[in-house]
C-alpha cells in the first residue's frame, strides 16, 4: 500500500519506480529469483503491488541497466546471471601467429572418447541433452514415413539428396537471409562431412585456411587431416573474428580459404554483427577466397529472431553455408547440408565418391517434421531451456570458481567459454576432473599455440542438481590449482 499512497504523490514518482526495482532486486539477492528464473511480467507486478504499469516499466529498465534482469522477445523478463565477461584479446593486426602445421592430437582423440563415456558426468561436450529431444516424435514420424514412402525408405537418395527435404531446408534457409531451391542444396552426413568436403573442393594439401581463434578443435584436426596449415586470426566474443586481423593476413600472404563459425561460434559462443558479416563476405570475394561458413547454432538463439548467414551477403558465389539439425534436434540422425554456390556440382561429385548418399530414413523423418511444422514448435521450446540453463550454468560458476574466473555471455547455443585465472592448468584440471568422474574440454584443444592454457569449456545443454554438484566439484578442483 506504501507504493500505491507514494505513486498518488507526484514528488515522489521518481522515488516508487527505484522502490519497485529494489524490491525484486531483493528478491534476486536472496534467492527468490535465481539466474535464468522469469520475474513477474509487467502487468503481473502492477497488480501485486497497486502500481501503474508505466512505474514497473521504468523499474525493470532500471534493472536491465544494472544488469540484473533481461527482455527476451515476446517471452518476458529474466534474471540475468552476474558474470564477469572474459577479457577482450589483443587486436593488434601483428598479434596472430604464422600459419601452422597442424598435428593430429592423442589428447583430442581422448577428449572425444570421453564425451560418449556414459560413466563421465558431461560438462563439456557439445552435444544436446537427449531429455530435451523430441525423440518419441521423430521416432513416430520415421516409422509412419517407412510405411508410407516404401522403397524411398531403403533405396538410395543419391546427391544432391531427398528432395522434399531440400524443399523444406530451403524454405527455413530463408529465415537465414538465404534465397536459395531445393536443387541449390547438398544433404550431407552432418556438418561435418559438409566442412570437409567444402574444404576439399577449396584446398590442397599444403594451403593455408585462415580460422578464428579459439576455434572448434575437430575442425583442426579435419585440417590436419587434410595436410593443410591453419592461420589463427582472434576473435572476440563479441564480433567473432576480427575483419582488420584478417585483412592484414590477407596482404601477407595467400590464403586459400577461410573457415568461420558465424553464429554462437564454438567455443566463444561469438555472434557477428550483421555488418561485420557483410564485411567478411566483401572483404573475401575481393580477394577470391572462399568462406567456409558453419552454421550449426543459428537456430539457437535465445532472442526470437534468428541471425542472418554471412550466406546472406554472398554474390559471387564464394561462400560455402554449412549446417545440420545436429544441435537441435537429432545429432544421431546425421542429417547436414551445404549451400555450395559455385562449388556445388564438385561437393556434390566429392560427395558421391565418399559414401555415395546420407541414409534415406532419416532424411525422410526430418522432411516430414519440417513440414507438418514440428521444427519451428521445438524450436521455441529448446531455446528458452538452453537460455535458462545457460544463466545457471554461468551463476554456478561464479559461486563455486575461483576469485577472478571470467567467461563469455553467450546470446545463444549452449556453450560457456571459462577463462580461469592465469596459471590455472587447464590439461591438468581436465584430468584431475576424470579421476571424479567428470568430463570437460580443456582450452588448449581449441589452438596450435597453448595461448588458452588456464580456459575451459563448459556445456549448457542440461541443467539439474546432478550438473551443478559437478562444477561444485570442478570448481573446488580449479581452486587447488590456482597458483598461490
Amino acid at each position: 500500500m506504501a507504493m500505491k499512497n507514494r505513486e498518488k504523490n507526484s514528488a515522489g514518482t521518481s522515488l516508487l519506480y527505484e522502490q519497485a526495482a529494489k524490491e525484486i532486486a531483493g528478491l534476486i539477492d536472496q534467492g527468490t529469483f535465481r539466474a535464468g528464473d522469469r520475474v513477474p511480467s509487467i502487468r503481473q507486478f502492477s497488480k501485486r503491488f497497486n502500481v501503474s504499469i508505466n512505474t514497473v516499466m521504468q523499474a525493470y529498465t532500471l534493472l536491465e541497466d544494472q544488469r540484473l534482469i533481461e527482455a527476451r522477445p515476446q517471452s518476458g523478463y529474466y534474471v540475468r546471471s552476474r558474470v564477469p565477461e572474459i577479457r577482450e584479446p589483443d587486436l593488434q593486426t601483428r598479434s596472430f601467429i604464422a600459419p601452422t602445421t597442424v598435428t593430429i592430437s592423442n589428447l583430442c582423440h581422448r577428449v572425444m572418447h570421453n564425451m560418449m563415456n556414459r560413466e563421465l558426468l558431461p560438462l563439456g561436450s557439445a552435444i544436446p541433452s537427449a531429455q530435451n529431444l523430441p525423440i518419441d516424435k521423430l521416432n513416430r514420424i520415421m516409422a509412419s514415413e517407412l510405411r508410407r514412402r516404401g522403397e524411398q525408405g531403403v533405396l538410395y537418395q543419391m546427391p544432391p539428396g531427398y528432395e522434399r527435404l531440400r524443399v523444406q531446408i530451403a524454405r527455413r534457409a530463408l529465415v537465414a537471409g538465404i534465397s536459395s531451391g531445393p536443387d541449390d542444396i547438398l544433404v550431407t552426413s552432418g556438418c561435418v562431412e559438409a566442412v570437409l568436403l567444402a574444404l576439399r573442393v577449396t584446398c590442397r594439401a599444403g594451403d593455408t585456411i585462415a580460422v578464428e581463434s579459439p576455434f572448434y578443435f575437430n575442425f583442426m584436426q579435419m585440417i590436419a587431416e587434410l595436410g593443410l596449415k591453419a592461420l589463427e586470426i582472434p576473435a572476440t566474443p563479441r564480433e567473432g573474428i576480427s575483419i582488420e586481423a584478417l585483412r592484414y593476413a590477407i596482404e601477407q600472404g595467400k590464403i586459400s580459404a577461410c573457415l568461420v563459425i558465424t553464429n554462437f561460434s564454438n567455443p566463444l559462443g561469438s555472434l557477428m554483427p550483421e555488418e561485420r558479416k557483410r564485411e567478411l563476405v566483401e572483404l573475401l570475394a575481393r580477394h577470391e577466397i572462399p568462406l567456409i561458413e558453419d552454421d550449426i547454432y543459428g537456430d539457437l538463439t535465445f532472442g526470437n529472431e534468428r541471425p542472418t548467414a554471412a550466406k546472406s551477403f554472398d554474390r559471387s558465389g564464394l561462400v560455402i553455408y554449412c549446417s545440420s539439425f545436429s544441435k537441435t534436434i537429432a545429432p544421431g540422425y546425421r542429417v547436414g547440408w551445404a549451400i555450395a554456390g559455385r562449388f556445388q556440382a564438385e561437393m556434390e561429385r566429392l560427395k558421391m565418391i565418399m559414401n555415395i548418399a546420407p541414409a534415406s530414413p532419416t532424411q525422410l523423418a526430418i522432411a516430414e517434421f519440417l513440414a507438418t511444422g514440428g521444427y519451428e514448435h521445438h524450436l521455441r521450446s529448446i531455446r528458452r531451456i538452453h537460455a535458462r540453463n545457460m544463466s545457471q550454468l554461468a551463476d554456478a560458476v561464479v559461486r563455486y570458481f575461483p576469485a577472478g574466473t571470467r567467461m563469455t555471455h553467450p546470446a545463444g547455443g549452449f556453450i560457456l567459454w571459462v577463462e580461469m585465472p592465469e596459471g590455472t592448468d587447464a590439461i591438468l584440471l581436465y584430468h584431475r576432473a576424470l579421476e571424479q568422474k567428470i568430463s570437460i574440454i580443456p582450452g588448449p584443444l581449441f589452438s596450435l599455440s597453448n595461448k588458452y592454457d588456464h580456459h575451459i569449456r563448459l556445456s549448457g545443454a542440461q541443467w539439474d542438481e546432478k550438473i551443478e554438484q559437478g562444477i561444485k566439484v570442478l570448481g573446488a578442483l580449479a581452486h587447488e590449482l590456482v597458483p598461490k
